[in-house]
């Protein structure tokens, strides 16, 4: 059942706290999938990573992406093209953005912006919710 918009009840899944799967095509066609931190930002799921990873070099060549979040029996899945955001004034915004929603708790942010982060090369991908499945939502 793809659509492409988020219903209410889909939107709150998605802004509670949980962990996304984002999954990327690997060179030889096999799938990728990292376990990572994100965020709804509009009508675009945004996940942040350091430069050099697996999904970077694979989005790089193939910008498809599908980010699944779960909880037990309930799921969304969101699939498309992603942005590819390389402004580190935005992607370090971003991983600040993501951290303060992971971590929640401003002295442990500001420590991994400085000791951490900062030190980074910093890559925002962003993931219009146009094609969505999902299950128990």
């Amino acid at each position: 059942m793809a659509r492409g918009e988020l219903t209410p009840a889909q939107r709150k899944f998605l802004e509670e706290r949980r962990f996304a799967v984002v999954g990327s095509k690997n060179p030889d066609g096999s799938p990728h999938l990292a376990v990572m931190w994100y965020l709804v930002d509009g009508d675009d799921i945004v996940v942040n990573s350091a430069q050099g990873r697996i999904k970077d070099r694979n989005l790089a060549l193939d910008p498809r992406m599908s980010v699944v979040v779960e909880d037990e029996y309930r799921w969304i899945r969101v699939d498309g093209r992603a942005r590819i955001e390389h402004d580190q004034s935005i992607t370090h915004e971003d991983i600040r953005r993501l951290a303060t929603r992971y971590y929640r708790d401003e002295r442990k942010v500001a420590d991994a912006m400085r000791d951490n982060f900062s030190k980074q090369h910093r890559i925002t991908y962003r993931l219009p919710i146009r094609r969505i499945a999902g299950e128990g939502l």
